[in-house]
């Protein structure tokens, strides 16, 4: 198993989307030694917007991959270097002996219905349950139901890993391209399912820390939450926050979440622990916390906050966990990260990709800055916000020696 990852940027004002993307091709060839590779994944800026359907013609001429899929991207990632608000274009390539790959596009009306068999899940994406798959997907999140896609196929495949990203750069339906080989689409979703001698590891980094303690709920209707520990959910918070310090106070303001615990049996809670999700408002007649997320009695909750050296720490603490249970050397990697983190949410470059490199070594990364983010949390996949999620590629025999 081989990859490669590379980025290209315009040499100067007039050179064209070709002209950028045969430089990233070809980088890719000679890091590969002139290999086709059997999968390549691809991401663009929107500045090519107007020559985004030229893009599958080229690869399938210059690179000549046995699937290609890829999307629109706010920003980029390749080669281990992170790219934002610039045009560019990304190109991650792997060569992939004893690996078969199964590429889909799926439209939302095309969907199952959620109590539908897993036969139809496994019609839907072409491959059979049996043949032990992982999936990397990339949907349009203004066309297609993106939680019902994920919820379908942690049904129909609940031991396979589903790692991916929502396309970005587009403010309107429409505006975001999806890449299945030779083929560009405007609406749905673009994946390959992965099967044979390929294990996806997965490192999801939320980005937040705990604050108070762990709290049981004990009232709550669907996303409403209403009481905590048999006291108000708002009196409860409210208290929280008074003891805190001032930084953590102000930080509060917009930059607070509850996180689900997703092993109730465990005792002593870590990051990767907990589902994260908003908290979107408080509901005005009855004073229940409005969160994002379906609750339940008896889960247990903490509050978190979040901010730039939290969410260093937190990817710092989950790569060193990932690195510590490793059970065999990385290939490659792909990095899924939302549009708020990168510049914005640490004031430098490269960050997480940095930090991947610390721990892993100087392994191909690509990937880019995504409206929304997927991979599992305690054994579920998820979409999340605000996190990175990696996707990491080994050999399954590495994994038996």
């Amino acid at each position: 198993m081989k990859w490669s990852s590379q980025l290209s940027l315009p040499a100067g004002e007039q050179s064209s989307l070709k002209s950028v993307l045969v430089d990233c091709i070809a980088k890719i060839r000679a890091d590969l030694g002139g290999q086709a590779p059997d999968l390549a994944v691809g991401f663009v800026s929107p500045h090519f917007l107007l020559d985004y359907e030229a893009i599958p013609p080229i690869v399938a001429s210059e690179l000549g991959a046995g699937v290609f899929i890829g999307c629109s991207a706010g920003g980029l990632i390749g080669g281990g270097v992170e790219v934002e608000q610039q045009p560019a274009v990304a190109l991650t390539a792997a060569v992939l002996p004893e690996v078969s790959l199964q590429p889909f596009h799926v439209e939302d009306a095309a969907l199952p219905d959620l109590d539908d068999p897993p036969a139809a899940w496994e019609k839907l994406v072409g491959v059979a349950t049996g043949r032990e798959p992982c999936f990397i997907l990339l949907p349009d999140p203004f066309t297609i139901r993106v939680d019902a896609l994920v919820q379908g196929l942690d049904f129909a495949f609940p031991k396979a890993i589903k790692v991916g990203g929502l396309a970005s750069g587009a403010a309107r339906p429409g505006l975001n391209v999806l890449y299945l080989n030779d083929r560009s689409f405007r609406a749905g979703a673009v994946g390959v399912a992965m099967s044979g001698n390929v294990v996806v590891d997965t490192v999801v980094a939320q980005g937040c820390r705990p604050i108070g303690v762990p709290l049981r709920v004990t009232r709550c209707h669907q996303n409403f939450l209403y009481e905590l520990d048999g006291k108000p959910a708002v009196s409860v918070l409210h208290d929280l926050l008074a003891g805190l310090p001032r930084h953590d106070q102000e930080l509060a303001r917009n930059s607070l979440f509850l996180g689900v615990v997703m092993d109730e049996f465990k005792e002593d809670f870590q990051p990767g622990d907990f589902l994260i999700r908003n908290i979107l408002g408080v509901e005005v007649n009855t004073g229940a916390l409005v969160v994002g997320e379906l609750l339940r009695p008896e889960r247990t909750v903490q509050f978190h906050l979040r901010d730039a050296a939290t969410s260093a720490d937190d990817l710092r603490f989950m790569l060193k966990q990932y690195c510590d249970k490793q059970k065999g050397r990385a290939s490659g990697a792909l990095l899924f990260s939302c549009l708020g983190r990168g510049q914005y949410l640490y004031g430098q470059a490269n960050h997480d990709s940095d930090c991947l490199r610390e721990y892993l070594g100087p392994i191909p990364l690509g990937g880019f800055f995504c409206n929304g983010e997927i991979g599992p949390v305690g054994g579920t996949t998820f979409l999340h916000g605000y996190t990175s999620s990696f996707g990491i590629f080994r050999e399954k025999a590495a994994a038996k020696n």
